[in-house]
């Protein structure tokens, strides 16, 4: 039996089997047949003698209360929260109450159930505040002008709702000016001139001037000021720039050199408006305007102006400046890893050693990329800043006995992992304290990784790190670490950064399974190393998707002469990309990283780079002898000497 077979029959023995009596799995199969049937709703189809003690029972009785909804009482609906209070059963059947209450009419039905409290939806949402016309008013005319004023399309289940607010007059003049100007910002041009048609004969000359301003958004300048109400100007200002910001940012910026000094607008609209055009000054690089933006940065005090700031300085190697715009931005980011490491390299460059020792040092004390970058520099070990209680032992067998975690085992056990997790979602969010900690270890003793995952970024434990970054599925990456000569670590920080361990993760690109592979690049790379491929459903098996994402970033790492940095962006960007970076670039190590122009990517390659460390570090109980990059990764020149060549 080779390793891959005997690592899946492992696998499925941990899903299925957790030494139960046969009975148990003869419960377990007639829920699971219950429960297909109750969702197809077979209801002759169920064996209810076989189900009525199991604990996922109360998944039929949804279904099945569901399915005659609305015509239970509220009385019925509710004693099915109440006994299912404890599961996202409860606030299921809430929703769906809700929604068939509204959708029928019954009203009365539906403010009994709600308890007051609006539901999840927009259409929920819209029925709610329906419900309330005329009973609580103020609380459906607040609830509906929040619904109404966005700048997209709502559902359809909304319309009555509007059209009893407009007829009352809470949804006026001025409320279908505010959607209109939303819509209009948002790139919605067909809601914006639905509404402008709404809008009443006296505010028909703002409706016109809209319909030019959204044609030729420099018209902003003729406009005649006179002719409209200081909240009317403000907002045609806003948006009019909004447009043309985007558009051409340098025409806006000389317009609003002219009339900014004067323009009549609030201060929230004036600190939009210079954002937007600081923002997108910096962004296309029209560096004959950074002194303007220099000028409005301080006042502005907002953080990705900084960021962005200090990155233009960077990829032109403008170190004082560098270290003008870190040191002025707010606190709380100026001493983050990332921007005491660049202030430790400007200062580095400009001949001040001992105050960039300093900030080295500082950046070296957090558990980042750019924290490990800096302790390289320093020759110091890493710090992981481990919460030691994470590596506690609990006594977890009293957790056994909690419904939930009854629920959650035998969600697992007939295949609806999905379900599972948002059970244990639920119980997390509901949890606090020590319980916390007892539910990490316990998900971890049952090797539910993406769920222990989710512990810690749900529960915010950031340094709970046997929990965020647990040893997932190690003999299976260290299999495929040795089938193709790359470092497990490396392989985990990537799963790890892509799925959080979750192997039924899906993108909204198409991306799937632990290591997030593309069907395309699965097939090609099945085809290239002449790995089994059996489709995409078989990328959310554990096996097969960790065989081919390891082969694929050993192709990268191939490709750019065994270098790290460069593979890990090629895995998220794509290498025809990378290779263009590196075509057109000339840089070390750090600023090549910093220079990456997808956020995306370039939080990835940091993200993966750190995680190596720290799956490496808590595989071997210390940091000693960890390295992030090795010698050459650091000392190289980022460039087209890297490609070894593109044949993949």
């Amino acid at each position: 039996m080779t390793f891959l077979t005997r690592l899946s029959a492992a696998c499925l023995t941990g899903v299925l089997s957790l030494w139960l009596p046969n009975s148990a799995y003869a419960d377990d199969r007639a829920l699971r047949s219950a429960l297909d049937a109750a969702r197809a709703h077979q209801w002759q189809a169920i064996d209810e003698a076989s189900i009525d003690q199991h604990v996922l029972s109360g998944y039929i009785d949804y279904h099945r209360l569901k399915a005659r909804l609305p015509g239970l009482s509220p009385e019925q609906v509710q004693h099915f929260i109440d006994t299912h209070d404890d599961s996202p059963l409860s606030v299921w059947m809430r929703d769906v109450a809700i929604g068939a209450y509204g959708q029928a009419g019954r009203f009365n039905e539906l403010r009994e159930i709600s308890g007051g409290n609006a539901p999840n939806g927009v259409a929920r949402q819209c029925y709610f505040y329906r419900a309330y016309l005329g009973i609580d008013n103020q609380k459906a005319i607040d609830g509906g002008r929040a619904l109404w004023n966005v700048g997209r399309s709502q559902d359809n289940a909304c319309d009555p709702l509007f059209d009893a607010l407009r007829a009352q007059g809470a949804i006026g003049d001025a409320q279908i000016w505010s959607r209109l100007i939303k819509a209009w910002e948002a790139g919605n041009d067909g809601l914006a001139n639905y509404l402008s048609d709404l809008l009443s004969p006296s505010w028909q000359p703002a409706a016109s001037t809209y319909e030019q301003l959204s044609k030729t958004p420099e018209r902003i300048a003729t406009v005649d000021q006179k002719a409209f109400s200081r909240p009317v100007l403000d907002s045609l200002f806003e948006a009019a720039f909004h447009s043309l910001t985007r558009q051409n940012t340098q025409t806006a910026l000389t317009l609003w050199q002219r009339l900014g000094p004067n323009a009549p607008v609030t201060a929230e609209t004036r600190k939009a408006i210079e954002h937007d055009l600081a923002f997108y000054t910096l962004v296309r690089d029209h560096d004959e305007n950074f002194d303007w933006v220099d000028a409005t940065l301080t006042s502005l005090n907002q953080e990705d102006l900084f960021e962005l700031r200090v990155r233009t300085a960077l990829a032109r190697g403008q170190w004082a400046i560098v270290k003008r715009w870190v040191e002025r931005m707010p606190d709380e980011q100026r001493t983050d890893a990332r921007w005491q490491y660049w202030l430790a390299r400007a200062e580095q460059a400009l001949g001040q050693e001992s105050q960039a020792l300093e900030h080295y040092q500082a950046a070296a004390t957090q558990r980042s990329f750019f924290g490990f970058a800096a302790a390289d520099k320093v020759g110091r070990p890493y710090d992981l800043n481990q919460d030691q209680r994470d590596k506690a032992l609990y006594a977890l067998a009293e957790l056994d006995k909690l419904p939930a975690i009854q629920r959650i085992n035998a969600l697992e056990r007939i295949g609806e992992s999905g379900l599972a997790r948002t059970e244990w979602f639920y119980l997390i969010d509901r949890s606090t304290g020590e319980r916390v900690y007892e539910l990490a270890h316990y998900a971890l003793q049952h090797e539910w990784f993406d769920l222990a995952v989710f512990t810690s970024i749900r529960s915010k434990q950031w340094d709970a790190l046997s929990w965020r970054f647990p040893p997932a599925y190690a003999e299976l990456f260290k299999h495929q670490a040795r089938e193709n000569n790359v470092s497990p670590y490396l392989l985990m920080g990537i799963a790890r950064r892509e799925s959080a361990f979750n192997p039924e993760a899906r993108s909204s690109a198409g991306a799937l399974g632990l290591m997030q592979l593309m069907p395309g690049t699965a097939r090609h790379v099945s085809k290239r190393k002449n790995l089994p491929y059996e489709g995409p459903a078989s990328l959310t098996q554990v096996v097969p998707n960790v065989q081919l994402g390891s082969a694929y970033i050993k192709s990268m790492l191939d490709r750019y002469r065994g270098n790290r940095v460069a593979a890990i962006a090629a895995y998220n960007a794509g290498p025809g990309r990378v290779d263009r970076w590196l075509t057109q670039g000339n840089q070390p190590f750090d600023l090549f990283v910093e220079s990456i122009p997808f956020r995306e990517t370039r939080d990835y390659v940091q993200a993966v780079l750190a995680y190596q460390v720290i799956f490496e570090s808590l595989a071997k109980g210390t940091t000693q002898d960890v390295a992030m990059m090795s010698a050459q990764e650091r000392q190289i020149r980022y460039d087209s000497a890297l490609l070894a060549h593109r044949n993949d």
